[in-house]
């Protein structure tokens, strides 16, 4: 683990943590050790669900009332989602704030997972839940650079094709924070990879 990592990323004190809020969201970034580096956790969302059907996704979901934070409500989505125990993550901290196509404001929630237990991924919400080496995101090999308009601004992310899955979007624009905040790798909007506009 990089000196820096702490240092680098967000506190879990996040202030939007400790806003009851259903237009929050709070997913895990969970890092599984892999030799001397990292992979991360994504899941595949279920091909029958009405929102994002077959999309790459970070494991986590919106906040509820139950829920103290949207730390609480990463760790507790993540279990209903691929049954990861709380207590299997050792927590980080919280990466910058990013919003959706849809208005939610999501805090990814990074946590280390030393001991990575079979992963199930629950059939109502995933088709899979697969671990992307952090390797494959620094050799940044994207297939293209997504554009968003986004209340008035350019907003950017890669997208990568890494082996049947392609990572895009709101995930791939928070696994860019976590490789700036936690490895110290700036990954740009400049690169050989065609631009596409939303």
């Amino acid at each position: 683990m990089p000196n820096f990592f702490k240092q680098n990323l967000l506190s879990i004190e996040n202030l939007l943590v400790q806003q009851k809020n259903i237009r929050n969201a709070g997913v895990l970034v969970g890092l599984v050790p892999f030799g001397d580096d990292y992979s991360v956790v994504l899941t595949r969302r279920a091909s029958h669900l009405k929102s994002h059907a077959g999309e790459v996704a970070l494991p986590g979901g919106k906040w509820e009332p139950q829920d103290a934070n949207l730390i609480a409500t990463a760790l507790r989505e993540t279990q209903e989602e691929i049954g990861l125990e709380p207590s299997a993550v050792e927590l980080m901290g919280c990466l910058p704030l990013r919003a959706s196509k849809l208005g939610v404001n999501v805090v990814p929630v990074v946590g280390i997972i030393e001991t990575l237990p079979v992963l199930i991924p629950n059939q109502d919400e995933l088709d899979e839940v697969f671990l992307v080496p952090l390797s494959f995101l620094r050799e940044d090999l994207r297939t293209r650079t997504d554009i968003f308009h986004r209340a008035g601004k350019d907003h950017w992310a890669p997208a990568w094709q890494f082996e049947c899955y392609e990572i895009w979007g709101l995930t791939a624009r928070i696994l860019v924070d976590l490789m700036q905040y936690g490895f110290d790798v700036n990954l740009t909007r400049e690169h050989q990879a065609p631009e596409r506009t939303y």
